[in-house]
């Protein structure tokens, strides 16, 4: 205990001992009542320790010493910084983009979309949404199912590619922002496709003025994030082999659909949705489909020269994931395979040395 805390204490002890008409306080007393307890003992009022003055009045006294008020205090903990938060285990993005205030997520997942009236009158505002929305990749996936007699599903498996798309290190990121070139067929601002107008070098922020000082009644304005470079024939013929090894006689299907790949900003219902839609049905939405963000598998083509991949190649993928896939269709699963089957067929030999299976009566 230093000095000063020293002194503090003997001051009041001091005070607390000299005191002639004393009354024992409780130490869980949190603060002194005004008036004394009821005589009756009406109150639940502590008893405090009092002192008498010349006028006859009373003062209560403190309780004893106990230690300093704020000197030795642990100082409150500082609130947790309002940033992204980071999941390990997943690419490090921040995934609060993916549900922004005033959006809502379509049912099938494929986009999120708002009619926030700022976005529609403000080309800054607009460009900032694109450029952020810009930073986080959609979610490709394979889906890879197998019915026979056109009706008995057999197997239904899905695999999430998005971490191909994210290296670890950030300053390996190849995504980029591409608007429509001159002279590419788009919806510029029109019902259909077109290749005009053209903006030359206006760029982002010219499409965006464009889309802002557009009078339609309706119109809107998307942002779509797409996979470049990725061999899905390839990857395709891999699963195909892999399901005919296990003797499989139905229809299999072999799909690549990605999710959270389009942002759309339409501008405020005028008068109601019924209006807008009745709108929309005669004289049509005007669509601004000119900017796509642009998350590359690999720097090339497969096959062309010098392709460097984002994470990893298909090859040295597909040599990780054949086991997981093929024990999960062989067991007849319906449902995600994730990196937990992974870690199974590394680790305990799960899909490996699986032959043909028995895949029941033919109907």
């Amino acid at each position: 205990m230093d000095a000063a805390a020293a002194s503090e204490k003997a001051r009041v002890q001091q005070s607390y001992d000299n005191s002639s008409t004393s009354t024992p306080v409780s130490p869980l007393a949190a603060a002194p009542s005004p008036t004394p307890a009821s005589p009756s003992g009406g109150s639940n009022t502590v008893p405090m320790s009092t002192e008498e003055l010349s006028d006859g009045d009373r003062i209560p006294m403190p309780p004893p010493y106990s230690g300093p008020s704020s000197s030795s205090a642990e100082p409150a903990p500082e609130p947790a910084p309002k940033g992204p938060q980071f999941y390990p285990g997943l690419p490090a993005l921040d995934y609060r983009l993916y549900s922004p205030p005033l959006f809502t997520l379509t049912d099938d997942a494929t986009a999120i979309k708002t009619s926030a009236p700022y976005l529609s009158s403000s080309a800054a505002a607009l460009v900032d949404l694109v450029r952020a929305q810009s930073t986080i990749p959609p979610k490709p996936q394979i889906h890879i199912s197998g019915k026979r007699n056109g009706h008995k599903l057999d197997f239904y498996v899905k695999l999430n590619l998005m971490n191909l798309l994210v290296p670890d290190d950030p300053r390996n990121r190849i995504d980029y922002i591409r608007c429509v070139a001159d002279g590419e067929v788009a919806y510029r601002g029109g019902i259909k496709p077109s290749a005009e107008p053209e903006v030359g070098d206006g760029g982002l922020e010219e499409w965006a003025r464009r889309f802002v000082e557009d009078q339609a009644a309706v119109k809107s304005f998307c942002l779509e994030r797409v996979v470049a470079n990725l061999d899905i024939n390839w990857i395709e013929g891999q699963v195909r082999s892999l399901v005919a090894s296990t003797g499989y006689k139905g229809v299999v299907s072999v799909t690549f659909p990605v999710t959270h790949a389009k942002v759309v900003v339409q501008n405020p219902d005028r008068v109601n949705k019924f209006f807008t839609s009745v709108t929309t049905l005669f004289a049509g939405k005007k669509k601004y489909e000119v900017v796509k963000a642009v998350w590359p598998f690999a720097t090339n083509r497969a096959g062309e020269a010098g392709r460097r991949c984002v994470v990893q190649s298909e090859e040295t993928w597909w040599k990780e994931w054949r086991d997981p896939i093929k024990y999960a269709i062989a067991t007849k699963r319906q449902g995600w395979v994730t990196n937990e089957d992974k870690l199974e067929a590394i680790m305990e030999g799960r899909g490996k040395g699986l032959s043909v299976v028995d895949w029941g009566p033919e109907y």
